[in-house]
C-alpha cells in the first residue's frame, strides 16, 4: 500500500498521541484535501497469519519491542463470535450476505468446529442471551458495550479501532469503552508480581506478562465474567485463566491477537479464539476502525490523533439490545 505522493509517515513514541505525517501545506484545507488520499480500510475475508519468532524491529528504552499505535482488528465488530461478517441477531442484513464459505471464518480456533465447547448449563444461558438480545428484560440481557461498559479480555479487540502505548513495565491498551494495563517484566520475576486478590474482579481481569521475541505472552484472572464475546450472547466464567498471545510482525503493520479460554466451571475443555490486527494510521478515517481525526494546530505537519470518547459506564440505552423493556422504551 502506498501513502500519497511526497508524503513521509512516521510513528512517534508514546509521548505523542498520533501520526505526524510532513507536507509543504499549512492550512486546515489542505490538510484536509491530504487525508482524503488516504485508502479505505477495507474489512477481509481471512486471517492473516503471524508466527511467533525473534523480533527484529526496534526497541523502547526499557527493552521493549516498540509497538506503539492506533490498531484495529481486520474482520469485522464484535456483532457475531462465530460467525464474524454474519448478522446482528434480532436484525436483517443490510446487505446479502451469501454463503457462509465466503465470509470470514469464526473467532474460534479451537475446537475446530468453531464453537466454544461449553457445558449444558452454561450453553443453554448463552441461549437465553442470545433470545433476548433485541428486547432484554432482565439486566443481564443488555448487551454491555450498549451501556459503555469495558468490553472485556477479548471482545475489546473486536471493537472499534484503538491505541498501543508502551512505558517502562507497562503495555496500555486505550479502548474507547476502558482501558486496559498490562504489566510487564522477564518472565523469571512474574512469581514476584502477583495477581489481586481472588475478590477482586475487574472488567477487563488482572494481567501479567512478558516479551518472548516478538510475542507477548500474558496472564489474565479476576475476570468479573460481566462481559460477553458478541452480540450472540458467549460468556466465560468468574473462575476463568486466560492466556493471551500477541504475535507482531517485525515490520510492525500487523500483530495476531490469540487467547486460551480454561474454566472447568463453564467449559468442557480450554479453547481458542484468534483476532488479526493491523494498523489504521495510513487509511482513511472511517469512525469505526479508523477515529483518528486531524488535530488543530499552527504548524506545517498534519497531525493525527484520537477522537475524545463521550461513551461513559452507565450510559441510557440507544437501541441495539441497550434499552430494557425495548418494546415500551422504558429503560430502567
Amino acid at each position: 500500500m502506498n501513502l500519497p505522493k511526497n508524503t513521509l509517515a512516521k510513528y512517534l513514541s508514546g509521548s505523542l498521541l498520533g501520526l505526524l505525517i510532513a507536507l509543504p501545506a499549512s492550512s486546515a484545507q489542505d490538510f484536509a484535501a491530504e487525508r482524503e488520499k488516504f485508502p479505505k480500510f477495507e474489512r477481509e475475508k481471512t486471517v492473516y497469519k503471524v508466527e511467533a519468532g525473534k523480533w527484529n524491529g526496534p526497541r523502547l528504552e526499557d527493552g521493549q519491542p516498540d509497538v506503539q499505535g492506533q490498531w484495529s482488528n481486520t474482520i469485522s465488530n464484535h456483532t457475531n463470535l462465530t460467525d464474524p461478517q454474519g448478522a446482528t441477531p434480532g436484525e436483517k442484513p443490510r446487505t446479502p450476505l451469501g454463503p457462509r464459505s465466503e465470509r470470514a471464518p469464526s473467532r474460534v480456533i479451537d475446537p475446530v468446529d468453531g464453537q466454544i465447547p461449553y457445558q449444558p448449563w452454561a450453553r443453554e444461558l448463552q441461549q437465553e442471551y442470545l433470545k433476548n438480545f433485541s428486547d432484554p428484560i432482565k439486566p443481564e440481557y443488555v448487551e454491555p458495550l450498549a451501556r459503555c461498559a469495558p468490553a472485556g479480555p477479548s471482545k475489546s479487540f473486536m471493537w472499534h479501532g484503538y491505541e498501543i502505548r508502551q512505558y517502562p513495565g507497562y503495555v496500555l491498551f486505550l479502548f474507547d469503552s476502558g482501558s486496559r494495563l498490562i504489566q510487564v517484566s522477564d518472565k523469571k520475576d512474574l512469581a514476584k508480581k502477583p495477581h489481586l486478590h481472588q475478590k477482586i474482579r475487574l472488567w477487563n481481569g488482572d494481567s501479567r506478562g512478558y516479551w518472548e521475541g516478538n510475542t507477548l505472552i500474558v496472564e489474565v484472572r479476576n475476570n468479573n465474567s460481566k462481559s460477553r464475546f458478541g452480540r450472540t450472547g458467549e460468556f466465560s466464567g468468574t473462575e476463568t485463566t486466560i492466556t493471551e498471545r500477541f504475535i507482531f510482525d517485525n515490520n510492525r503493520e500487523r500483530y495476531l491477537y490469540q487467547a486460551t479460554y480454561t474454566d472447568p466451571t463453564v467449559f468442557t475443555r480450554p479453547w481458542t479464539l484468534e483476532i488479526p490486527a493491523r494498523r489504521v494510521e495510513k487509511f482513511a478515517e472511517d469512525g469505526w476502525n479508523n477515529q483518528l481525526g486531524i488535530a488543530k494546530h499552527h504548524g506545517k505537519e498534519l497531525i493525527l490523533e484520537p477522537y475524545e470518547q463521550i461513551c461513559t459506564e452507565n450510559n441510557g440505552g440507544f437501541g441495539g439490545g441497550a434499552v430494557i423493556g425495548g418494546g415500551s422504551g422504558v429503560i430502567h
